[in-house]
């Protein structure tokens, strides 16, 4: 495993220092003079070299860093440490957070509210509010609806002040507010500009559950879009219908952000933008550059482990991959990391100093301690050993399925298209994978060995 801290931390440019050799010769005006110039052009060439390289820092995407874990094991504090070690690094970081948990607030002695704050250097925070974030959305809404008047002034009329939060927003302006601070589709310094554009962003999320719902929603939005496609397109409903509300949609997005470019297109092309932006945020949960997921789990604790398993499995289902394993060390000293090895391998695995919440701690000696130096390098990690979720065997008729934390009992098969496709449903999560054409066929019997379903084809 290599470590990307050489291409993914900003380069550092000082000016370099050019030696005076005056002394060794006379000092005649002309010779000051050529040394004034050739002082000003190494000065000018380091000024131009550090500024290429922010103009290639600036283009390069902002990366999405979560935690996954059952309540209590950790997930907060691991995201704290996980920014400090970004913004110690010397990346532009930002930690979003949306809960109304204060523990974030006195592990970084920073005050958190609904709008983007400073910690301390590289380290910005914001809390992210839903009550708060349902408004931007529904001015965009309304400024759209002044220009095509579907709605004759109806939506004008709705105070978003007053509106309250109903079960399901969370994770819909969430994602909202991720997209204007990470760019899943349009790039965020497109739609934020340089001040607001960072390196990395470090969600803390409301819950596991949740967040891995968003992981997965790009990916499993596309098979809706796919079906109201249908509805819009053979349907007399849908033919009325639908080019108002792609209308709609048009000019959203048009007003969220300056790369969409949909004014003037015929209603298919929509329908095909709108395909290809979902396939494009579903892809970034596969870049490693682009997204990196962690699990985090009370080492002490079996629930926790096996909860932390669980997970794994699970975000495998939504179409994403670990990229390691931390625990929370104990407070009465290291905890050994047998345990997570042996339940976790191959995935890379490392402990978290354990910070006390009320005391005034000092990042910079927690974060070059010799206990943090596992924890920062896994962070640093640019790939990591996880098994492919899924490999075909031609020779075989056969596949394997990489799902840790599961058991055959909790798995559903189900085959559609002639058995073309498989879908696998387990964890409360479904996926389609595709089979290649010399695997194709029913299946004829599967056993599960290792954390892995082996699936033979007839």
């Amino acid at each position: 495993m290599a470590l990307c801290t050489s291409s993914f931390l900003e380069p550092q440019f000082s000016i370099p220092k050019i030696p005076d050799f005056h002394y060794l010769f006379p000092t005649t005006s002309a010779r000051r003079r050529r040394s004034g110039t050739k002082r000003i052009g190494a000065l000018n060439l380091s000024m131009a070299t550090a500024n290429a390289a922010k103009n290639v820092s600036d283009n390069k995407p902002t990366k999405l860093v979560t935690f996954l874990g059952k309540g209590g094991s950790g997930k907060t504090t691991a995201a704290i440490f996980a920014a400090q070690h970004y913004a110690m690094s010397g990346l532009k970081t930002c930690l979003a957070i949306h809960s109304q948990d204060p523990t974030a607030e006195y592990l970084l002695s920073c005050k958190i509210g609904p709008s983007v704050v400073k910690c301390n250097n590289n380290l910005s925070a914001i809390r992210l509010d839903t009550t708060r974030m349902l408004l931007e959305p529904l001015k965009r809404l309304k400024q759209a609806d002044a220009r095509l008047n579907m709605t004759q002034g109806v939506l004008e009329g709705v105070v978003g002040e007053e509106l309250g939060v109903l079960p399901g927003m969370d994770s819909i302006f969430t994602v909202l507010e991720l997209e204007r601070l990470v760019g899943f589709f349009i790039n965020a310094i497109q739609r934020n500009g340089d001040r607001d554009k960072f390196d990395v962003v470090v969600y803390d999320g409301t819950s596991t559950e949740e967040t891995i719902r968003m992981i997965g929603a790009t990916s499993k939005a596309r098979l809706y879009l796919k079906y109201m496609r249908t509805l819009a397109e053979k349907t007399d409903l849908g033919r009325v219908v639908g080019p108002s509300i792609l209308r709609l949609v048009d000019e959203s997005l048009s007003l969220s952000g300056k790369g969409t470019n949909l004014n003037g297109r015929m209603t298919p092309e929509i329908w095909d933008y709108l395909e290809q932006a979902l396939e494009k945020g579903s892809s970034v949960f596969a870049e490693p550059q682009r997204f990196s997921c962690y699990i985090v789990m009370d080492p002490t604790n079996l629930l926790s482990l096996n909860s932390a398993l669980r997970y794994w499995g699970c975000t495998i289902q939504a179409g994403a991959q670990i990229s390691g394993a931390f625990g929370i060390a104990s407070p009465n000293g290291p905890e050994a990391l047998t345990e997570i090895g042996k339940n976790f391998s191959p995935l890379p695995c490392a402990l978290i100093p354990y910070l006390e919440v009320f005391k005034d701690l000092n990042w910079n000696e927690i974060m070059v301690s010799v206990r943090s130096k596992d924890a920062r390098d896994l962070l640093s990690l640019s790939t990591s050993e996880s098994l492919p979720s899924v490999k075909f065997d031609p020779s075989n008729k056969s596949m394997t399925l990489f799902m840790p934390g599961f058991d055959k009992s909790e798995i559903k098969l189900y085959q559609f298209r002639g058995g073309s496709e498989l879908l696998v449903e387990a964890g409360d999560q479904r996926r389609v994978i595709r089979l290649p054409s010399k695997i194709q066929g029913k299946v004829g019997g599967a056993k599960f060995i290792d954390k892995s379903l082996i699936i033979t084809m007839r």
